[in-house]
């Protein structure tokens, strides 16, 4: 039986990718002439320490780590109170709470960034809690952010769900233990529990405890 649900937030609740994308590249761009192929989606679910590793290097040296980050998170913070939700997503949200289920956020993000989601969404007051970058030994595919959420939430990791939209999540909340669902309309992310094709099928598959294969 599913007992609580912790959703992931970038392309699961916020239709975030191409804000993190375009901030990279806008920042990358100041010192590396191509930066712009660093907004082709290889980086969705990436945690900013293996970004920083995969583009520090392209960089030239101008900037230390941390400078970048705070570049990237200031941009960032800057546009989010235009991010919108993914289809479904606060409906979701809402039928859950409805129906007493526990939920919390884990995300590969840092804090400023998951809160700065959050707020554009509008329901951090529906949620147990979050768990940002900062706050794991290891951001996903580790999997100590959900072992860590299932353990505030009381709960043994198999009445958990995670709900996610990236191979890099799905291996982090399988690690752990959790139930997993995908957004995944096209089925890519076979490694989950069962593939959605949209948010709309959550909470019924949740409060169902069902486990079918994709495309329940």
């Amino acid at each position: 039986m599913i007992r609580a649900v912790a959703w992931d937030i970038d392309g699961t609740l916020v239709d975030s990718e191409p804000l993190h994308e375009s901030v990279l590249v806008e920042v990358c761009s100041a010192y590396c002439e191509n930066a712009a192929r660093f907004g082709d989606g290889r980086f969705r679910g990436i945690h900013m320490g293996d970004v920083w590793r995969a583009v520090g290097p392209h960089l030239g040296g101008a900037l230390t780590e941390a400078d970048w980050n705070a570049r990237i998170v200031d941009s960032y913070v800057a546009g989010a109170a235009a991010l919108v939700e993914i289809p479904g997503a606060l409906r979701a949200i809402r039928a859950l709470e409805a129906a007493r289920i526990p939920q919390v956020c884990v995300s590969n993000s840092c804090r400023r960034i998951v809160d700065a989601n959050l707020a554009a969404l509008g329901v951090s007051d529906l949620l147990r809690f979050s768990l940002a970058l900062e706050d794991v030994p290891n951001g996903k595919p580790d999997p100590a952010p959900y072992a860590m959420a299932a353990e505030r939430l009381g709960l043994p990791a198999a009445e958990v769900a995670a709900i996610e939209d990236s191979a890099t999540g799905v291996a982090s909340a399988r690690a752990a233990g959790l139930r997993v669902f995908a957004l995944s309309p096209d089925g890519s992310l076979g490694a989950a529990d069962a593939c959605v094709a949209s948010l709309a099928e959550i909470a019924p598959l949740v409060l169902s405890g069902r486990m079918n294969a994709k495309g329940a």
